[in-house]
């Protein structure tokens, strides 16, 4: 094989690397970023799709709100992969494989609310796995993973404070 084709040959195994963190360590955190780099997908594209078919009265706000969220939550894909990368495995590929990738897509019919009470539900699952994810990777020394999931609550707390706004009594 050429030096060319062997720079160029996949790797299918997670890199050497000395980071101060155990092989296992880095396989564990980078599985779990994995799941929530899954389930950011997921509430990204519900997002989405919950943006473009909300109707009635309070059709403006929600637009203009899930079209920030949807946004930000897409810039954060890039930084859980990347994270996941740092770590030397691969980020998943959305296969099923090991990784509940199916999305329920259910906006015809939903009102508003219901839209928006679904997306509550998703964010409150997000913030449970990254403030476990996140307390586990500052207890094996990930510094950074842990740094990345405080950032990435205070946007899912903050989501979750506005859109429970929407729905309050």
């Amino acid at each position: 094989m050429s030096d060319a084709a062997e720079v160029l040959k996949p790797k299918t195994h997670a890199e050497k690397m000395n980071i101060g963190l155990s092989e296992a360590d880095r396989k564990e955190i980078s599985a779990g970023l994995s799941e929530i780099l899954v389930d950011t997908y997921r509430l990204l594209i519900k997002t989405h799709i919950y943006h473009w078919n909300v109707v009635g009265p309070l059709f403006h706000s929600i637009h203009v709100l899930t079209e920030e969220q949807y946004n930000t939550l897409f810039e954060a894909t890039d930084i859980i992969a990347e994270r996941v990368r740092a770590l030397g495995h691969h980020a998943p590929i959305l296969s099923g494989k090991g990784v509940d990738t199916s999305i329920e897509l259910r906006a015809s019919g939903r009102s508003a609310l219901e839209m928006v009470q679904d997306l509550v539900d998703d964010h409150e699952e997000a913030v449970r796995k990254m403030r476990e994810i996140g307390t586990k990777a500052d207890e094996k020394g990930d510094l950074v993973t842990a740094d990345m999931l405080t950032d990435r609550l205070t946007f899912h707390e903050k989501a979750l404070w506005m859109l429970r706004a929407i729905i309050a009594d």
